[in-house]
């Protein structure tokens, strides 16, 4: 009988470290069933019979997000045998207040304090006794980071389990309240069969709707409860949802100010030195700035490309593809064979797969900047900027998680309580440049743009650039007009990322997308060998005689005002849509990236050949802000639950991305001597209607709010 153990915690309390160093790499991501919301799960280390469940991390029980509700739908419908309910210690206060609400489900739990290191650098010092006293239940000190007490605490939890020791709620309300609470859970224990009335009598008691839908009690029993509610209500002269909180917060004044001993304050902690920096307001943008250049230019430019140009020229090039060829010819097989084998499988998977140097190189910065807490920052830093043009700092977290895909950065969009601001944020988070687009930029910027410091590092920005400018536009549109949501987030303290973490970080997201390379691109790849060797008459014949080339030609001319109006780009275009690393992998079959063994051909020169800088470079930017691929378009459908507001999201994903692009080639070739047409017409009416967009009058005058960071609650 397998062991079940739900990891529950707040936001940024370390409980991705603490799961990794519990479960190493023995874990597995989906989804949980029903909802789009990341479900992680592995077993731990030396106990195969012992499941560890990473639940979202949450800051109540309540359900005012998708991450709060499958949560507590997880904890009081599936019920694990036991919980690991990790705090901050260096923010305890905010994090004992899910605390108070976990022992109320009465599941077994063992409270472990983290990130005790830099409550002891303070100079704070935690009474665990006593705190496990006042809290009745075991309390351990752990260090996620280093790997401190994990062991143990799984041990602990282990026993636990099999105990069956029930939690108990603490005694945190008046005797008012509790004997209000104490006549709901007498009612729902005889008209409903829940094994929590403890929990759900409180809930009732606040009004909470997943709860009357859950418990499904008739009117009269509701109206019994709401009067009973009423009463207490009104002898308190408050709502009750405001009297619970504010009972909660006052017991655990009381715990915190009996357990711990906070020194003397001397003056600002290391973090807040960090931040007079790194979020100054005048300085915050530029390192920001500096700092993704930076990850870009190594990523792609210099350590990566070094790597990735191995991969490309040796191994695709001059070890596997001659290998195989000699292989294939001992053996006698077949010509189609042998053009399927080199130009459809080596050729279109080994183009993509030649750039997971650099994509590793990129998940590693990801990965240390994350788990150090400067990503946090930005969100606060952005905020500034996003609520300046009408966005939320909330919109920033999609996007951040944008950065690795874009299907989940979609989905994180359910976080954002307005309607307008979350609609708004799916239309755009495709914008930001995730990992399957790497490979496109890549691409670009070693063949046309060999040793330039700029390309790589100006698709991020391009694509912040384009998410500003799309939340003007949209705006000031009905349909978008309005005040952002608030944002308020707690900035974790910046502590040093531990190794183990980061590694299986960028070893997740890079395995992700190798996976994808060996079947969604394998089978594309095949497919566009197929199109691009034979024609509708099925005979086996040149590629500009195939049927990828008849059906390239007829979309091509779309794209002539691009730059790229050849058949070839607009076929990789048109693919990029099934993964965007597609685009990769369809040149590679179609300018014969694996013919490097027969006469010297490489990927590079064909693409040379192929395109201007001018026209690579309007090619990129297309493809990074156009119509994302099939599975991000079927996020969009799924978040925004209408087929009309997909169309309308992706038909203006694509038609900024046409605009945008068009604007830098028109003008980038009228500027390099090209001469005044009718393209150079059409861009600079593309900018006077942008500029009309830009600063027309809103349709309703918004105010601004300035966010104020918070640190402790």
């Amino acid at each position: 009988m397998n062991l079940k153990i739900a990891l529950v915690g707040n936001p940024n309390c370390g409980k991705t470290t603490m799961f990794n160093a519990l479960t190493g790499s023995s874990q597995y991501v989906g989804n949980w069933p029903g909802v789009t919301v990341e479900k992680k799960s592995g077993k731990l280390k030396g106990h195969n019979d012992v499941e560890i469940i990473d639940l979202p991390g949450i800051y109540s029980l309540s359900p005012y997000t998708l991450e709060e509700v499958v949560s507590r739908n997880y904890l009081l419908n599936e019920k694990p045998d036991v919980m690991i309910n990790i705090v901050d210690s260096s923010n305890i206060e905010r994090n004992l207040y899910l605390t108070t609400q976990l022992l109320e489900t009465g599941i077994p739990m063992i409270l472990a304090l983290n990130m005790t290191d830099i409550v002891k650098k303070r100079g704070d010092l935690i009474n665990i006794k006593a705190l496990a006293k006042r809290l009745g239940c075991e309390v351990m000190e752990t260090s996620a980071v280093k790997s401190e007490g994990c062991a143990e605490l799984a041990e602990k939890a282990i026993a636990l389990g099999k105990s069956r020791q029930k939690s108990k709620p603490l005694p945190i309300f008046s005797t008012d309240i509790t004997k209000t609470l104490g006549q709901i859970e007498s009612i729902i224990k005889t008209k409903s069969t829940t094994e929590h009335p403890d929990f759900y009598a409180i809930k009732l008691f606040e009004r909470d709707e997943k709860a009357i839908e859950q418990l499904n009690l008739s009117d009269t029993v509701m109206a019994e409860i709401t009067a009973l509610t009423v009463s207490c209500e009104e002898a308190m002269d408050d709502d009750s949802e405001s009297i619970v909180t504010s009972e909660r917060y006052q017991t655990i004044g009381r715990i915190v100010s009996d357990t711990i001993k906070k020194k003397a304050s001397t003056g600002m902690t290391p973090s807040d030195k960090i931040d007079r920096i790194v979020t100054n307001r005048f300085l915050a943008l530029p390192i920001f700035a500096a700092i993704m250049f930076l990850m870009y230019f190594v990523s792609v430019t210099t350590v990566g490309a070094w790597v990735t140009d191995w991969t490309n020229d040796v191994l695709f090039g001059e070890i596997i593809p001659p290998a195989v060829e000699a292989l294939l010819v001992s053996w006698g097989t077949a010509e189609w064979l042998n053009s399927l084998i080199l130009d459809g499988i080596i050729g279109g998977v080994g183009a993509v797969l030649g750039f997971v140097p650099q994509m590793f190189v990129l998940f590693l910065f990801l990965a240390i900047l994350e788990d150090c807490g400067y990503m946090a920052r930005v969100a606060f830093i952005m905020d500034r900027v996003f609520r300046k043009f009408g966005l939320s700092g909330k919109s920033f977290i999609p996007l951040l998680i944008g950065t690795g895909c874009s299907v989940p950065g979609i989905m994180a969009s359910r976080t954002i309580e307005n309607e307008r601001d979350r609609k708004m944020t799916i239309m755009t988070t495709s914008f930001i440049p995730c990992s399957a687009k790497l490979p496109v930029i890549a691409l670009i910027a070693g063949a046309l743009f060999p040793g330039s410091v700029w390309v790589a590092p100006s698709a991020y920005f391009i694509g912040v650039a384009a998410i500003i400018v799309s939340g003007i536009i949209l705006k000031k549109t009905r349909g978008f007009s309005g005040d952002p949501a608030p944002f308020i987030m707690e900035l974790p303290a910046y502590h040093v990322p531990g190794a183990k973490g980061v590694l299986i970080h960028m070893w997740e997201r890079g395995k992700s997308f190798i996976k994808k390379a060996g079947t969604v691109i394998f089978v594309a790849s095949i497919t566009i060998w197929f199109l691009s060797s034979f024609n509708f008459a099925l005979e086996m014949v040149d590629t500009n005689e195939s049927i990828l080339a008849a059906l390239g030609m007829i979309i091509a001319p779309v794209f002539i005002p691009l730059g790229f109006g050849t058949w070839e780009a607009t076929v990789a275009t048109i693919t990029g849509l099934i993964a965007k690393e597609t685009v990769v992998s369809t040149f590679g079959v179609l300018f014969g990236f694996a013919e490097v063994a027969e006469d010297g051909a490489e990927l590079w020169p064909q693409m040379q050949m192929a395109f201007t800088q001018m026209a690579a470079f309007s090619f990129l930017v297309f493809n990074l802000l156009c119509a994302p691929c099939f599975a991000a378009i079927g996020a969009i459908h799924r978040e925004m639950g209408s087929a009309k507001w997909t169309l309308i999201a992706v038909g203006y994903q694509t038609a900024f991305a046409y605009t945008i692009a068009l604007i830098i080639y028109q003008l980038g070739l009228f500027f390099t001597g090209g001469g005044f047409g009718i393209g150079t017409a059409a861009a600079i009416l593309m900018i006077a209607a942008l500029l009309y967009l830009l600063f027309r009058k809103p349709v309703s005058k918004t105010k601004q709010k300035q966010l104020i960071p918070v640190k402790e609650i």
